[in-house]
């Protein structure tokens, strides 16, 4: 096996660690996004998602995302230090250029990324808790 291909496969497997988030009575399997390179890494040039993307950050701050390189139209949402939602941008558009940026204007320690739609399915607003299960 060639390096580059063997560092893939681990960053692969660190990539999918998998959780749950609790939205009501529903179990959502997320993948675990908490290193800078993960975090970086993301969505991008992904076909799928089953479930979502949990991206958990150190300390809570204002963290902007953005579509780029990413296949897959997704409702993003922030999250505070208890998983209250803070904000929420919903079917966030894939794009190559001129992406534009999702800022949420308010502090999060958590960002939670799930395909198009599943905040309306869920019922989802600003202030419902996600009960974080990591």
């Amino acid at each position: 096996m060639k390096w580059p291909l063997l560092f893939l496969f681990f960053f692969v497997i660190s990539c999918t660690q998998s959780s749950f988030v609790l939205v009501d009575d529903t179990n959502i399997p997320v993948e675990i996004a908490d290193s800078p390179e993960e975090r970086m890494q993301g969505l991008m040039f992904r076909e799928s998602l089953e479930g979502g993307m949990l991206f958990i950050f150190e300390d809570s701050g204002i963290y902007p995302f953005w579509m780029k390189n990413t296949f897959i139209p997704l409702d993003i949402l922030w999250l505070d230090d208890d998983g209250k939602i803070v904000f929420i941008q919903n079917n966030a558009l894939p794009c190559q250029e001129l992406c534009p940026s999702y800022h949420p204007g308010v502090e999060a320690r958590y960002v939670l990324e799930l395909n198009a739609g599943a905040v309306t399915n869920l019922r989802l607003a600003v202030g419902d808790k996600v009960i974080v299960k990591v």
